[in-house]
């Protein structure tokens, strides 16, 4: 029998350098579970290392040999049976007919290609557990298209429909797969990326919304769906803050 304490449960969770990453790794090690912090920036994988129960690992999820690599590490230090998809991002609010392709390249490479590369290298690991778990962050923009979000929608849309597949494919071997589709949240650096560093803006975004979500909010629902029995799957979460009853209304205080 398969023990699934939480003190010998171990995760790898992508996009770990900030954000959603960030809180998820630091969410899941204060359970007792063992987590691999993948991450490009090194800098900022430093301050995850000092707590106890991460491990760090430099990664770019879009690079496979750097993927082939990390999954060298991770196998060698004992494996994972939860695989968290987080890495992904926005970048630009461009529409359709002023769309640029490089971007939407992007956006591609990173939230659709760098999830495939993570979910080819550790399937066989987590098929071998008899009880994995695989869960990606997409988001609301996978659900509904919106003006100046279509090549985010596309990416987001794309890796949406690629976690619906593996679903289906993977319940023969009892991988469980979810998806957590976050609306509206209030993270240090994805809406500032998006907008190409325009600190204004992106703070604009968010003005006047009593509570958008935090990064911490998306780990709590994230921590949540991968501790509960394994026989219990959420296949879609949509998170959105109170204030955001759709992606087109917002409600916002003068």
């Amino acid at each position: 029998m398969i023990d699934t304490d939480a003190s010998t449960r171990s995760a790898l969770v992508t996009g770990a350098s900030s954000g959603i990453g960030a809180a998820t790794a630091h969410r899941l090690t204060t359970e007792g579970w063992r987590v691999f912090a993948v991450a490009r920036r090194a800098e900022k994988l430093e301050s995850l290392a000092e707590q106890e129960g991460i491990i760090p690992i430099i990664c770019d999820v879009t690079d496979p040999e750097q993927v082939a690599a990390a999954l060298e590490e991770v196998t060698a230090a004992g494996g994972i049976d939860t695989l968290i998809n987080n890495a992904g991002g926005a970048l630009g609010m461009d529409t359709v007919a002023e769309g640029r392709p490089e971007d939407w390249l992007w956006m591609y490479e990173v939230n659709v290609l760098g999830a495939l590369n993570m979910i080819k290298a550790f399937v066989p690991m987590l098929r071998a557990h008899g009880e994995g778990t695989i869960l990606t962050v997409t988001s609301t923009a996978a659900l509904a298209p919106y003006e100046g979000g279509a090549g985010y929608n596309a990416a987001k849309f794309g890796e949406h429909a690629l976690t619906g597949a593996l679903r289906l494919e993977e319940a023969e071997h009892n991988i469980r797969v979810i998806e957590v589709l976050p609306g509206m949240v209030a993270t240090e650096e994805f809406t500032a990326k998006r907008l190409r560093g325009d600190v204004a803006a992106a703070e604009a975004v968010y003005r006047g919304v009593k509570h958008p979500l935090v990064a911490e909010d998306i780990a709590e629902v994230i921590a949540a769906a991968v501790t509960l029995p394994h026989h219990v799957n959420l296949d879609q979460v949509v998170v959105r803050p109170v204030a955001q009853a759709a992606q087109h209304k917002v409600i916002r205080e003068e």
